[in-house]
């Protein structure tokens, strides 16, 4: 099924109705995971949804639409390790089983029996591992539902800008430290659709949660996970035909990074396909659009 949306201008409404970064930060709790703080959040109730935020920013991510989807879930979202506000130890072996390590561990630590999963970018990478891991019968919970927002699920028909290729190369590391705001703002404003740009606030944050802790120095290592996507691509693509549980991607589809094409190989490739497409929307849905993405993962949850 698919239906198609035109990108609105509600994200700045979304906007006021959400608190800054420093409000954020100050409603969290971190935990231990391998003795590193990992931040975390949790509010609302209802049936347990979990979020799970893309490369290189963090939960902050999902402020826009966390107010709506507080009211009728109880909502929980963490920095990985390696982003945001959590530690960000240099020379870690960062991979995406480790990630999703630190996820199964923190859900069974609650424990919660069953819960939703609602992934961007780099967390569609860590989602897919679950739902390997859940199918193979390794995974404490249940995996009631699954959504997707633009993340490279097929890494085929993945795009990455020039900066990710150079961070991926053996320069990785100088350019890593050496990355420039400047730099950063325009390759960040290349990955968003035309329907609602990022004002100076919103690039400050963004900013700010990179290179908070020395988040420059790590780009290098965390972006790894474009090699694990490709020596993982059978068993993760292979996890989404496999899945027995409602799915839905919804697709920001001005993403030159993993947008209209991911949407058409989601569509040859998973039985049933669910999708919605967003015009004028790129890479960042949830920060771009929210309320189409918080109206279609509403519909998505109520059909029968």
């Amino acid at each position: 099924m698919d239906q198609v949306m035109a990108g609105n201008s509600a994200a700045a409404h979304a906007k006021q109705q959400t608190g800054t970064m420093e409000w954020w930060q100050q409603g969290g709790k971190w935990f231990s995971y391998e003795g590193h703080a990992i931040f975390s959040r949790m509010a609302g109730q209802g049936e347990p949804l979990v979020l799970l935020h893309g490369f290189p920013t963090a939960s902050w991510d999902w402020n826009r639409v966390w107010p709506m989807l507080t009211q009728n879930h109880n909502v929980l979202v963490l920095d990985m390790l390696g982003f945001g506000f959590s530690d960000k130890p240099a020379g870690y072996d960062y991979s995406i089983e480790d990630q999703a390590d630190l996820f199964e561990g923190w859900i069974e630590g609650l424990g919660l029996t069953s819960v939703h999963l609602l992934a961007h970018d780099y967390g569609c990478s860590v989602t897919q591992e679950l739902l390997a891991r859940e199918q193979e019968g390794g995974l404490g919970f249940r995996i009631a539902s699954v959504c997707f927002l633009n993340g490279a699920l097929f890494p085929e028909v993945h795009h990455p800008l020039l900066i990710q290729k150079l961070l991926h190369s053996p320069l990785g590391g100088l350019i890593s430290r050496g990355l420039t705001r400047r730099t950063f703002e325009r390759n960040f404003r290349r990955l968003l659709g035309p329907a609602n740009p990022p004002d100076r606030q919103d690039l400050d944050d963004f900013w700010h949660l990179l290179t908070y802790n020395n988040g420059r120095g790590i780009l290098h290592q965390l972006i790894h996970f474009m090699e694990e996507r490709r020596c993982h691509r059978n068993r993760w693509v292979g996890a989404l035909q496999q899945a027995k549980q409602p799915m839905r991607l919804i697709s920001g589809m001005a993403d030159p990074v993993s947008g209209a094409a991911t949407a058409r190989r989601y569509r040859e490739l998973v039985p049933n396909a669910d999708v919605v497409s967003l015009r004028n929307v790129g890479h960042y849905p949830h920060f771009e659009s929210p309320w189409d993405v918080f109206t279609a993962y509403r519909d998505f949850r109520r059909k029968p």
